[in-house]
This record gives structure tokens, C-alpha cells and sequence, in this order.
């Protein structure tokens, strides 16, 4: 599995609010769902990161 960092992140009162409310509607977590967010628009930008060979 991969390492994961924390970073600070600030956003919008409304856009955190609506993250929060699909988050919960997918049963996810506020991070998790900004996650899942963020790697559907890096596959459909085609810059998702490579897996390491190990």
C-alpha cells in the first residue's frame, strides 16, 4: 500500500458542505470521498499515478 501524506487543504464553506453531503450519500468519508474525487479526474485526464513495481 502506499504512504500516504497529509497536507492542508482549504476550500469553500459550501463546496466542503456539498463534498460532506455526496460523501455521505456514498457512505465514504469527507477525505476519502476527495480522494475518490481527485483519481476520477486524474484516469480521465490520463495522469494517474503508476503503480511501483516491486
Amino acid at each position: 500500500m502506499s504512504k500516504k501524506k497529509a497536507f492542508a487543504l482549504r476550500l469553500n464553506e459550501d463546496m466542503l458542505k456539498a463534498i460532506e453531503k455526496w460523501s455521505s450519500d456514498e457512505f465514504r468519508s469527507t477525505n476519502g470521498q476527495i480522494e475518490w474525487i481527485l483519481m476520477k479526474a486524474l484516469k480521465e485526464a490520463k495522469r494517474d499515478p503508476k503503480k511501483k513495481e516491486e
